[in-house]
């Protein structure tokens, strides 16, 4: 059974992720790896999967993966929980915003602020990207396991990277169709 607290914790978990994610829903997911991964709700694998099936369904990848994991810890009630304080701090900035929004496209601080923001976005990103490219195309737990070099490759996942790298920059076709085809791929070789 659920409790009203632990959803009143799932709720607050995404409304802190929410109101901290500036720059998207990439930017989020350092934050979000902290918060399950690192009080160890789901595993590394399992946040992987979540990342991918965020990326691949329709939506902000945020409130995407809020759904998921709110769903995977506590069913249909917990994905309407996350969600729902994933998106609240955004309601409220942006019913903010709205109201004053001549003075702040004039204010030199907001401005400042906006403008010392960016790099701090960048870094979420590219941290987010460092650990994707952890989860899925090295084998770190492998690696720890025998201290062979070879096995911190999961060779077969660099095959797939290179040659998905190269075909989407040789032949321009829609982004769902190598999503397919990655899909496929995967079935055949993992």
């Amino acid at each position: 059974m659920i409790s009203f607290f632990e959803l009143l914790e799932l709720y607050f978990i995404f409304f802190k992720v929410g109101l901290f994610t500036i720059g998207g829903g990439l930017a989020a997911i350092p934050l979000l790896h902290n918060e399950f991964v690192g009080n160890g709700w789901i595993v590394e694998s399992q946040f992987a999967d979540m990342i991918a099936i965020s990326e691949s369904t329709p939506g902000p990848i945020g409130v995407n993966m809020a759904t998921f994991i709110g769903f995977d810890s506590f069913g249909i009630i917990g994905s309407i929980v996350a969600t729902i304080g994933m998106v609240t701090p955004s309601i409220i900035i942006i019913c903010i915003i709205a109201r004053y929004l001549r003075y702040f496209n004039e204010n030199k601080v907001i401005k400042s602020v906006l403008y010392g923001l960016r790099p701090a976005v960048t870094g979420l990103i590219a941290a987010a990207a460092f650990s994707v490219a952890l989860i899925a195309i090295f084998d770190v737990d492998s690696y720890a396991n025998t201290k062979r070099i070879i096995d911190f490759f999961n060779i077969r996942a660099m095959i797939l990277f290179i040659g998905l790298y190269i075909a989407t920059h040789k032949w321009k076709k829609h982004p769902i169709f190598y999503i397919i085809l990655s899909g496929i791929i995967g079935i055949i070789i993992f």
